[in-house]
């Protein structure tokens, strides 16, 4: 287990790295165990009960279950952050640059068209 999980191994948590939803993984973390063996048991649990009990428990374990929190500048996956605040500084503010240059590149383009003189005749005459 690595370092980080040792350390924040406080509490129950989702795991970001799961399949579905990550209450799995994020069990199997908890209990330093296989999520394998986890899975395993529950698809064993699933056909022994049915469909709606182990459904409704794993949803609800998802509901109840906070998301594992994450560290900043340290992606645990090759997947994007999920909100803007697990990001470093230097990346939100590379960020804002990239939007800023698409906003005004898009009024530009709205300026043109309305300064042109097309967009004055058509609007003669077509009201």
């Amino acid at each position: 287990m690595s370092q980080y999980n040792t350390i924040s191994r406080r509490g129950l948590y989702r795991s970001r790295d799961g399949i579905i939803l990550g209450v799995c993984r994020g069990v199997a973390d908890y209990f330093d165990f296989s999520a394998f063996w986890i899975r395993a048991i529950l698809i064993v649990i699933f056909i022994l009960t049915g469909f709606w009990p182990v459904i409704g428990i794993y949803l609800l374990a998802a509901l109840l279950m906070k998301s594992e929190p994450g560290v900043p500048g340290k992606n645990h996956s090759k997947r994007k952050p999920r909100c803007g605040f697990s990001r470093t500084r230097r990346e939100t503010s590379e960020r804002l640059k990239r939007k800023w240059r698409h906003l005004e590149k898009r009024i530009r383009r709205m300026e043109d068209k309305v300064t042109s003189r097309e967009f004055d005749w058509n609007s003669r005459f077509y009201g």
